[in-house]
């Protein structure tokens, strides 16, 4: 084709999360080419991965241990289906992810995306207690915490709390409970009025990621786990965010000592190469839905991608890197060295707060008029210096790759900071403008009619 690429893409793409008329209206970034924690464009130019390629990436880009393992791989088989078949890759990686996760998890079942893995999840909590017959049928809606987010499929919306994203779906979803984050005694009191009719409570272990990094407080998880044992509900805990180090361990559930009914995992599952999901849960929710054919207690869900050898091939080798390379242990000076640079970000006049845990980070502008875009703008200035991010509204994300460098993550933090400083500085310095303005338009209004 003779169009350029950025052409194709305005008359042809429709973006996720994207304001086509604006997104048409400027030419794309174009990225061609990878290498470590860097993004190439088409004209050559390097760009500091940010946001891990929104959050999934870990390890960085072409790594030669996941590049040979999918090449190893394509040697064999692409793809085939798991329905009525198995393949070595699958059942390999189900048994390390259970090895890996907390105690009591024991089954795994694949699907495509965090999306997928949370619906994967509500359907198996909500067709278990339908199986159990009984009371436990009135068991059909779920609790989930204010602000939620946990995909964009309808079941996944139906627990999501993020009115910009979810409100306009609202006759499509079904009943949840929304819960005070944070706030156990919330919790309680919701559990406690509604107890005979919850199927289970869904969080996002420590931190809420596209909420704008809210960060629960130390105990809370735990006391999430507690209530759901007093009140026979079932616990969903979604780390498709924070699993695989993002919070400084494998998983987040971790440093509460939680076990959940039910894991979910995808994003950096494969190390950010392929679309993989995966659901664990426990030999109780598997048991209760063995029976005879004729009884129909299957679980009838699957993608025809479930547990594709190529993701899984990439997951595996994700999986060695972490213990090769050692890189939850190399993770914790660098967490450190972001925690103290951030403390900086924190002092600038622009910015109102700074929230995360580990490797997940969330640098708040404070409040500006939605039409000013000014996480935008920053982003937009961040990537003529070198880096790219992503901001969730006026919150700025930073979730770089765990393999970044200690020199590229200085680098990061200080292109961030000077994009906020001339963004913010000049966005106030127009808005001291206009109010200087019409002080004297309201001064001189009188004297001219006055006169």
């Amino acid at each position: 084709m003779s169009a350029s690429p950025g052409q194709l893409d305005r008359d042809h793409l429709w973006h996720p999360f994207t304001q086509q008329r604006d997104w048409c209206g400027a030419e794309p970034l174009v990225i061609e080419r990878a290498e470590g924690t860097d993004l190439i464009d088409s004209d050559g130019r390097r760009y500091i991965d940010g946001v891990s390629s929104l959050w999934c990436n870990v390890h960085g880009h072409r790594h030669p241990l996941i590049d040979r393992a999918l090449r190893d791989q394509l040697a064999k088989v692409a793809h085939s289906t798991m329905l009525g078949l198995t393949h070595p890759g699958a059942a390999e990686l189900a048994a390390r992810l259970i090895d890996l996760a907390p105690g009591g998890l024991t089954r795994a079942f694949y699907s495509d995306s965090g999306s997928t893995a949370v619906e994967v999840a509500l359907k198996m909590a909500f067709q278990y207690w339908q199986q159990r017959g009984g009371q436990h049928v009135r068991r059909r809606s779920f609790v989930r915490l204010r602000n939620a987010y946990h995909g964009d499929t309808i079941g996944s919306v139906s627990v999501g709390g993020i009115d910009l994203f979810h409100s306009a779906y609202g006759p499509l979803l079904f009943r949840s409970h929304a819960a005070e984050p944070g706030d156990a005694s919330d919790m309680a009191r919701i559990l406690a009025w509604h107890e005979e009719e919850i199927a289970a409570v869904i969080v996002e272990p420590l931190v809420q990621g596209a909420a704008g990094m809210l960060v629960h407080p130390p105990g809370y998880l735990r006391a999430v786990r507690e209530l759901c044992d007093r009140h026979g509900v079932l616990l969903i805990c979604d780390e498709v965010a924070t699993g695989f180090g993002r919070t400084g361990t494998m998983f987040a559930c971790e440093q509460e000592r939680v076990q959940p009914d039910f894991l979910c995992l995808a994003k950096g599952l494969t190390g950010g190469y392929l679309p993989l999901a995966a659901t664990l849960t426990t030999e109780r929710i598997y048991d209760g839905f063995l029976g005879a054919h004729e009884e129909f207690r299957t679980f009838f869900h699957g993608h025809t991608y479930t547990g594709n050898p190529l993701a899984c091939a990439a997951a595996l080798a994700s999986l060695r890197i972490f213990e090769r390379e050692k890189t939850l242990l190399r993770l914790q000076p660098k967490m450190r060295l972001l925690g103290d640079l951030l403390e900086d970000v924190a002092a600038m006049d622009e910015v109102a707060e700074v929230r995360g845990r580990g490797f997940m980070a969330g640098i708040d502008l404070g409040d500006h008029d939605p039409a000013l875009r000014i996480g935008h703008r920053v982003a937009v200035e961040a990537r003529g210096r070198g880096a790219i991010i992503r901001p969730l509204g006026d919150v700025v994300v930073l979730m770089p790759p765990l393999g970044i460098s200690k020199g590229d993550l200085r680098r990061l933090v200080e292109i961030t900071a000077a994009s906020i400083e001339a963004v913010v500085g000049d966005a106030d310095s127009d808005a001291a403008d206009e109010a200087e303005t019409a002080e004297m338009d309201a001064i001189a209004a009188p004297l001219a009619e006055a006169a």
